[in-house]
């Protein structure tokens, strides 16, 4: 009977709600919760993309795409730990494994065995173009909740994504 309890206990810790004052109405929390949980899935799937292409890179311009690359991933991780951050202070639960990540991203996966230099450069131009999109959307939503803080940092995600799509796109044009 005890051991019953316990388990019981446990899983109603586990479903309990986090509860952290935001000033948002539940409604607004439930929705930007799961917009930002979305991008949160986005941005990871495109870091390893993105290292995927990294490590990946091959031809004349090898080292400065690799570079370019590798800069590109570091700046699309740094968010992550910024939006899983921001979900849970405005009360929300964010993404718990791999398997959440994939069943929320919009990102398609490349697990090709050789992909162009060049595929590689437009491929990351059309997935970040595409998270400029899914962002702006998210800015709509969190404007309409006066979700200012939320509001703000996507304002600045917006902005370099937005650098890196006219990096990858001036890596990609022909002279």
């Amino acid at each position: 009977m005890a051991k019953t309890l316990q388990v019981n206990e446990v899983k109603s810790r586990q479903s309990a709600a986090v509860r952290t004052p935001s000033g948002l109405s539940q409604e607004a929390t439930r929705e930007i919760t799961g917009s930002l949980n979305a991008l949160l899935a986005d941005f990871y799937a495109l870091y390893f993309k993105t290292k995927n292409f990294h490590w990946h890179m091959s031809g004349p311009h090898f080292r400065d795409y690799h570079l370019l690359l590798d800069e590109q991933a570091d700046q699309i991780f740094e968010v992550t730990d910024d939006i899983a951050e921001r979900v849970r202070k405005i009360g929300g639960n964010t993404l718990h494994s791999v398997g959440e990540i994939k069943s929320h991203t919009r990102i398609l996966d490349n697990d090709a065995e050789y992909v162009t230099p060049e595929d590689m450069l437009a491929e990351l131009k059309g997935d970040n173009s595409d998270l400029v999109g899914r962002m702006r959307e998210a800015h709509v939503l969190t404007s309409e909740h006066n979700d200012v803080a939320s509001t703000s940092l996507l304002e600045t995600w917006i902005d370099e994504a937005e650098r890196r799509v006219w990096f990858l796109f001036e890596a990609t044009r022909r002279a």
